[in-house]
């Protein structure tokens, strides 16, 4: 596992996300990728049930990512701050003896083809929430990198080679806040989240 970093797409009002997904992939395998199978992320949203009057629900995110298949991320927010752990499988079981403390709300995804091209991993996504299109999510993984501080020039200049201008010269804020310390998984699906997050807006 390298360095990750997520970069929403604009789909213009004349293209639907297949045909951007088309375009994506296209691009990406002139440049010599191969496409290596299909990927997926998928977050369900839950919702505490009772809590301390005057305060806000607590929600609980449950991710899981077809690269950590035996893995379980878990990050819970409230009152500010966040608190991400991670754990095997059977964390999805307990969540079902958790009902009467936590709802499911919802589950936004991210789902698409990945691509291989020399040190790098490409994803490009489909993010739906609740079943709906809500946009193109591309993940660009630098696998040799494990500090981001190091990472993001070439990050950038082959994401601004097949993404274009939508890449911004400076690493997004998560990357940037990570600065020289070590890149893990969890950081890939904080990032996801943050990403979910605004899609569900």
């Amino acid at each position: 596992m390298g360095v990750a970093v997520l970069q929403l797409y604009p789909v213009q009002d004349n293209r639907t996300g297949p045909q951007v997904v088309e375009l994506l992939t296209r691009r990406i395998m002139n440049q010599g990728a191969t496409q290596a199978g299909q990927f997926v992320v998928d977050c369900e949203v839950h919702q505490s049930v009772t809590g301390a009057p005057n305060q806000p629900p607590k929600n609980l995110y449950i991710l899981h990512n077809s690269e950590c298949p035996a893995t379980v991320f878990s990050i819970l927010e409230a009152a500010g701050k966040t608190v991400t752990l991670t754990s095997d499988t059977l964390f999805d079981l307990l969540m079902l003896k958790l009902t009467n403390v936590y709802k499911k709300k919802t589950t936004v995804e991210s789902r698409g083809p990945r691509f291989e091209i020399k040190d790098f991993l490409v994803k490009l996504g489909s993010v739906t929430v609740g079943g709906v299109f809500k946009g193109i999510l591309v993940e660009v993984e630098y696998c040799p990198g494990v500090v981001p501080n190091n990472c993001w020039g070439i990050l950038s200049e082959f994401m601004q080679g097949f993404l274009g201008s939508c890449v911004t010269p400076v690493p997004p804020p998560f990357l940037a806040a990570k600065g020289s310390e070590t890149y893990w998984p969890a950081d890939t699906v904080e990032q996801y989240l943050d990403h979910f997050n605004r899609s569900e807006e």
